[in-house]
């Protein structure tokens, strides 16, 4: 199969836009495949807390995710067969991740993993470079933001349901350390492509966002 034919829509954003929540629902919607590309690096990370390795150690993390035990169901992320979807969502799996996603080896080694997951009937994949590096002709390129005391009052909201405690003012300081963190890596850099297009969600709900992927994604089809 040319997979060159398989539709795509790939959302990038900053952290805490709110991507995986959008592109979960309107793969949903339209009965893709999804692709959550952050949570490979988180259980990248995970796998190298569990092992007390250094985020610094470029080669051992490397070296874990070319044997990393990763899967997805419709509702939880398998390490090893094991569900830590609620694990890969802390704030310190985060970090970690933001910090060795920099690695140029580590993104090389999960290219064609995450390439793969471009499967018919479609497929609708989040992150920081799915549009620029991974999925380059994607049938629609959307770049999600929202203000990063928006993203910290949402992040706020996860986790107090959580049962965990976090100051909203840490939250944003956090956000925004990551963006720049994000934003000024040499290797895939976040960034809006020149063709994607802009949506920012600061004061929208889920519906309306979901309703305008969909729109949007309508519109290419028409094209």
């Amino acid at each position: 199969m040319d997979k060159q034919h398989v539709p795509v829509i790939t959302l990038d954003g900053p952290s805490a836009s709110g991507k995986g929540t959008i592109a979960r629902l309107v793969a949903r919607a339209l009965g893709f495949h999804y692709l959550d590309s952050g949570a490979l690096y988180r259980l990248v990370a995970l796998a190298a807390m569990k092992r007390d390795i250094e985020a610094d150690d470029e080669k051992s993390i490397v070296d874990i995710a070319r044997h990393l035990g990763a899967s997805f169901s419709d509702t939880m992320i398998l390490l090893d067969g094991e569900d830590v979807s609620g694990r890969v969502r802390s704030e310190a799996c985060g970090e970690y991740a933001s910090r060795i996603a920099q690695y140029p080896a580590l993104r090389v080694e999960l290219l064609e993993r995450q390439r793969g997951f471009r499967q018919l009937p479609g497929l609708v994949a989040d992150g920081r470079d799915m549009g620029s590096v991974i999925f380059p002709d994607a049938s629609l390129k959307i770049y999600l933001t929202a203000s990063a005391e928006e993203r910290a009052s949402r992040r706020h909201k996860q986790l107090m349901e959580k049962g965990i405690n976090a100051s909203i003012a840490e939250l944003v300081r956090s956000l925004r350390e990551r963006d720049e963190r994000d934003g000024s890596r040499a290797a895939s850099p976040l960034q809006k492509c020149e063709d994607a297009q802009l949506l920012d969600t600061t004061g929208l709900g889920i519906d309306q966002v979901v309703s305008r992927v969909l729109g949007m994604y309508a519109e290419t089809r028409q094209s």
